[in-house]
């Protein structure tokens, strides 16, 4: 199986179903415009993971069947830049189809006392990748450690009161997406799509999946759906604010 085929009949066709159970439901009248937020995080994403994920494949953790791809743009090829934009759609996509009706009230985001917790964890998962950037079987995770843990610990930090007012949604998105891509993810190594290289990376697996491959979609869901909740602009926020606006001047 080529890279395209798997990127269209794993990733495509499920964003395409999701998409259209969005239109026969009611979830996105919750939020104002929420394909302009899902299409901005895609891109952000797409911004953020583009020099990284080139790092990746020059320093040799990674690499693809040549005979898999179409071609390189830099060291990595056109269908990883496609994943780039097709995740954070797919994922946010399952997020708001569980949103339930009527919707839980949206807090603004802000910073509150009670975010420590989560900035703290965040902040130590962002050490120890730092730390395990000093072992070459500990690069992979260090990367992906230190590269996500400060966007989550910001994300957070802002935005933890969202996610617990979402948690639900939130929770029942993050466990069916990233079991999915980790499960679409190990059939991609075990055809030979692309290769994982044990000289940078622990050797641990999860059946055929390394433990790195499932932190990373585990990592890269969670900013997806912090940073999706951060985006979203409920449609009931917007007009006690036009209320409270025309209130003002009158």
């Amino acid at each position: 199986m080529s890279y395209l085929s798997f990127l269209a009949l794993f990733i495509a066709v499920p964003l395409l179903l999701l998409q259209l159970a969005l239109y026969r439901s009611n979830s996105l009248k919750t939020f104002r415009n929420p394909h302009r937020a899902l299409w901005l995080l895609a891109l952000i994403a797409f911004a953020y993971t583009t020099p990284w994920d080139n790092y990746l494949v020059y320093r040799g953790i990674w690499s693809y069947g040549p005979d898999r791809v179409l071609f390189t743009i830099g060291y990595v090829p056109i269908e990883e830049y496609l994943f780039f934009l097709f995740q954070p759609l797919l994922i946010g996509s399952l997020f708001l189809l569980r949103i339930p009706k009527p919707a839980p009230p949206h807090p603004q985001p802000r910073w509150h006392r009670s975010h420590r917790a989560g900035v703290l964890l965040y902040g130590l998962l962002t050490l120890l990748g730092w730390l395990a950037l000093s072992t070459p079987q500990g690069l992979y995770a260090g990367l992906i450690l230190s590269w996500a843990g400060p966007v989550l610990m910001g994300q957070w930090a802002i935005g933890g009161s969202l996610v617990r007012a979402y948690r639900r949604p939130f929770l029942e998105a993050l466990l069916a997406g990233t079991l999915y891509l980790w499960a679409a993810d190990a059939l991609a190594i075990a055809d030979g799509i692309w290769t994982i290289h044990r000289a940078t990376s622990s050797g641990l697996l999860l059946g055929n999946l390394p433990v790195e491959e499932a932190l990373f979609f585990l990592v890269t869901n969670l900013m997806v759906l912090q940073g999706l909740l951060l985006l979203l602009k409920p449609e009931n926020h917007h007009d006690r604010n036009t209320s409270s606006s025309a209130r003002g001047h009158q």
